[in-house]
């Protein structure tokens, strides 16, 4: 059987993504699924979620007990299917 968080990353052909192991790079969100909640809307949906503790973008903390640590790590990602636009 397939492990369901590795899906996203096989479908999209992307390497050492999808698992928590050794040489991987990871993004992890830890919530709490009884006050989850978001609060963006079409008129304002630049609203943070509450019940959101920690995110560690490649390993790296960027929020820590809520608050953003400053940390910018992430990078774009793109898939297989992406190609330049020609200039």
């Amino acid at each position: 059987m397939r492990q369901l968080p590795l899906l996203p990353a096989q479908n999209l052909s992307l390497q050492r993504r999808g698992q928590l192991k050794p040489g991987y790079y990871a993004d992890v969100v830890v919530f709490d699924l009884a006050t989850i909640q978001d609060h963006a809307t079409f008129d304002k949906p630049h609203q943070y979620a509450t019940g959101v503790r920690d995110v560690f973008i490649n390993g790296v903390p960027v929020l820590r007990g809520g608050e953003h640590t400053g940390a910018t790590p992430g990078r774009v990602v793109r898939g297989s299917g992406w190609k330049r636009k020609a200039s």
